[in-house]
């Protein structure tokens, strides 16, 4: 009898809508019909609004069916979904053919949903661990250099060289180094990184550890987010596989050279997501942020030089050194190099991730993939790059996403999260909430941050209620300034953003009859 193969993915995503269950009634109904199946527990394809997504193996390929719930498994196998079949109002055809998928640029995410995320054959099979091969066989000086080549940024948000940091922590000197990841995703509508760790665990480990052998380090720290269990659960087994099998540990495959890594869990602080404060939290203290100098790349966790990079960073190391500088460096723009995981959430019907380079723009996101608003009403607003972005209104969609470009308007790509706004949305009360956000997650060690974001809290309810309405924007403004120029971090150097562009592009909103002046953001 044929073996049947079936995909249902363990991504967080398809979880919260039922894909144990689904994948429990695959399994009992194929019993019931006495088939044989194989059920393999993948990660998300990252078509989000298609969960849960079943792919069934065919001669051809693999063909999907979805949003799949365990009441449709009865009839799926009545129209022949395990051969494939097509007489199924939930079939899509091969999974690969499916626009949204078809259309994308999938580097750092090229592994994710293909194969078993903790199967180290499957990963080396879809060319895994070439890039760790290669780099042991290289000085450490010519990693850095690759990487550099590569023009890879931090997709943290920052978007600092990557090279440019590791090549400081090679050259310093130490007794100990640190790699420390940062996957503490608490951005607003961003899931990129909870995808990588989930769906293709091994290249984060990968990439850390081509990290630490470029600069000296022999041990890492994943700092994970407190409301991602079935990411710390996949970690760590799959750093389990990786220590068994000799990718981590005193003598990574016989080359001499030593890494080996940890998950440690987050207590579900905003600000810890800033890398110093993360420094803290790892260290085992409150999260607040540190004076910089000394820049962490020189004494950062436990006064050691430390590499600090996010996952998405990490995870895009790899290809890099498997495939070389150059080919990564070939995607993108100016000087935004290679792809991002755009991250499309709020109100659009087709939610979920899109791997592109750099140089896309937001309309092309919105409509191309996004498929418009999910209410059908005419979408107005868009939040790029986390609850620090700008607003962007209609006029902005066509700039292109890439660093400088959207900095020239007083934006940021950041981490990739879009969150889109239909036009019944209070652009007025969108620029409070920003204040408030700041006001709940600030770490309270510089005065801006601390008050700025109460006292910003108080002033747009007053100009929200018409109280000395002309006055309280003039105070607003004045009040960002300081925050702009005067917190210790991004958390309330950047709150302002989010205020000032909803004032700025949607002055209507806050009863004001035309456009204030342009801000100095």
């Amino acid at each position: 009898m044929t073996n049947i193969t079936f995909y249902v993915p363990q991504d967080a995503a398809a979880l919260a809508v039922g894909a144990n269950d689904v994948a429990a009634a695959i399994q009992a109904e194929a019993k019931k019909r006495q088939l044989i199946v194989n059920i393999i527990r993948n990660g998300s394809r990252g078509m989000l609004w298609l969960e849960t997504l079943v792919e069934v193996v065919t001669p051809e390929g693999r063909v999907a069916y979805g949003p799949v719930e365990a009441d449709d498994v009865p009839g799926l196998f009545d129209a022949g979904w395990h051969e494939g079949k097509p007489e199924h109002s939930l079939y899509h055809g091969l999974t690969e053919e499916i626009p949204y998928l078809k259309k994308q640029q999938r580097l750092t995410f090229a592994r994710v949903g293909i194969i078993n995320p903790l199967s180290l054959e499957d990963y080396q099979a879809h060319g895994g661990y070439e890039g760790l091969k290669k780099a042991l066989a290289m000085t450490p000086e010519k990693i850095v250099e690759e990487v550099t080549e590569s023009g890879l940024r931090g997709r943290g948000g920052a978007a600092f060289p990557t090279g440019i940091k590791w090549n400081t922590v090679l050259k310093a000197q130490a007794d100990q180094k640190y790699i420390a990841c940062n996957a503490d995703e608490g951005d607003s509508g961003t899931f990129s990184d909870r995808m990588v760790m989930e769906g293709d665990p091994f290249t984060l480990i990968e990439g850390m550890t081509i990290a630490g052998v470029a600069v000296g380090a022999t041990y890492g720290y994943i700092y994970l987010r407190s409301e991602y269990p079935q990411a710390a659960d996949v970690l760590n087994r799959a750093i389990a596989i990786a220590r068994e099998t000799g990718w981590l540990g005193n003598d990574i495959q016989g080359s001499g050279q030593a890494f080996d890594l940890e998950v440690r869990i987050g207590a579900g602080a905003y600000i810890c997501g800033e890398e110093t404060s993360m420094l803290d939290s790892l260290e085992g203290k409150r999260g607040q942020v540190r004076y910089k100098p000394p820049l962490p790349a020189l004494k950062g966790l436990f006064g050691k030089p430390t590499v600090i990079n996010n996952v998405i960073s990490l995870a895009s190391v790899p290809i890099i050194l498997a495939k070389g500088g150059d080919y990564y460096r070939d995607f993108g723009m100016g000087r935004s190099k290679g792809t991002l995981p755009f991250q499309l959430a709020g109100n659009l019907k087709q939610g979920g991730l899109v791997e592109l380079a750099f140089g896309v723009t937001l309309r092309e996101l919105l409509y191309d993939f996004g498929g418009g608003s999910a209410s059908g009403r005419p979408l107005r607003a868009v939040q790029v790059g986390g609850p620090l972005g700008a607003y962007l209104p209609e006029s902005q969609w066509d700039i292109p996403l890439d660093y400088e470009s959207y900095m020239k308007v007083s934006a940021m790509v950041g981490h990739g999260g879009i969150v889109a706004f239909d036009d019944t949305v209070d652009m007025a009360h969108m620029a409070e909430y920003a204040m408030e956000f700041c006001a709940v997650e600030s770490c309270g060690k510089c005065t801006p941050c601390r008050i700025g974001a109460v006292r910003g809290t108080e002033v747009i309810q007053k100009i929200r209620q018409d109280h000395q309405r002309e006055q309280q924007v003039h105070l607003l403004r004045d009040l960002c300034d300081t925050m702009l120029s005067g917190s210790l971090c991004a958390l309330g150097g950047m709150t302002p953003y989010p205020v000032l562009s909803a004032l700025e592009h949607f002055p209507q909103d806050f009863g004001l009859e035309a456009a204030p002046a342009a801000s100095q953001a």
